[in-house]
């Protein structure tokens, strides 16, 4: 059984740290939204460091995210960007506080070698969002989404996909997250299990081949074939390459899973887009898909 961390109330405290690339501009108007909502906002000594390309050394951003994951008076720790690093640091972090006192991580992108590994050993909910990195470039519906989830209001999303889906009805727990990602923790202690499962992928400035090659990765490993229903969110900022690959992203995904009978969403919104709706890993939902038109809600 999956655990759900305790939601906010006002008045928690909570973290913020950045797990992988570091920060390029402030994020005050960001940690004002969150303080906004009611909450006392931890700065992590990740937040502001800088070692190359990444929020100081691994060192420092094990030991900024360790502080966290111990205290049990924090209830939330939230990533302030993705970029690239996460995985250096992931065998380095115990966990052993956390899983006595859970609380809420909150990330996307490369966040997700910590939320992959949340659900594979901690069997604890963690979320999919919005970081402030991207705070000012997110709609309202977005950062709704994200605080919502924290303070445990139940939700449900609409849309109308332009890719035609493959209709059906399905519930189960939800997991997934950026598809580079998930294929690079394939064969790891944070390898997620997706039998069952309902799986939502997402990913940026990956050529179609790219995405073809780690898709086909997925479901030479039996990743694929048991799954109660996959969300395709947002495959974005994709670059032309001098010869085209002959497929677009949406053409790629359905190629390789249309011999399955689960229901298949397109154009979900989630990913790096505005737009970007958080998505409660380890939740049960339900996906209902029409043709073009998508229904999903938390249980």
């Amino acid at each position: 059984m999956i655990k759900q961390p305790p939601y906010l109330k006002k008045g928690d405290k909570i973290a913020l740290v950045c797990p992988a690339k570091k920060l390029p501009k402030p994020i005050d108007q960001a940690i004002e939204l969150l303080k906004s909502w009611g909450l006392e906002v931890i700065i992590g000594d990740s937040v502001y460091a800088s070692h190359h390309q990444f929020a100081g050394n691994d060192i420092l951003r094990t030991q900024d995210i360790q502080r966290f994951l111990d205290d049990p008076s924090i209830k939330a720790i939230i990533s302030g960007r993705g970029g690239y690093g996460t995985i250096r640091i992931i065998d380095d972090l115990d966990f052993t506080e956390f899983d006595k006192s859970p609380k809420w991580f909150v990330g996307f992108s490369d966040i997700t070698v910590i939320l992959s590994h949340l659900i594979a050993q901690s069997l604890t909910q963690c979320l999919h969002a919005q970081m402030p990195y991207t705070f000012d470039e997110s709609t309202g519906e977005a950062l709704t989404s994200l605080r919502k989830a924290l303070f445990g209001e139940k939700q449900t999303y609409e849309y109308q996909s332009v890719f035609k889906n493959r209709i059906g009805e399905a519930n189960g727990i939800l997991i997934g997250g950026n598809l580079t990602l998930l294929a690079m923790v394939q064969g790891s202690v944070s390898e997620m299990d997706f039998k069952d499962k309902i799986l939502f992928l997402e990913d940026v400035g990956e050529h179609e081949y790219s995405i073809d090659r780690m898709l086909r990765m997925l479901k030479r490993a039996g990743k694929l074939d048991q799954l109660k229903g996959l969300i395709v969110g947002a495959f974005n900022e994709i670059e032309e390459e001098k010869i085209s690959f002959g497929q677009t992203a949406d053409q790629v995904i359905w190629d390789i899973v249309k011999e399955y009978d689960y229901p298949v969403c397109f154009n979900f919104p989630t990913g790096h887009i505005d737009n970007n709706l958080c998505m409660t890993l380890g939740a049960e939902v339900n996906l209902k898909v029409e043709a073009h038109n998508v229904q999903f809600k938390y249980l």
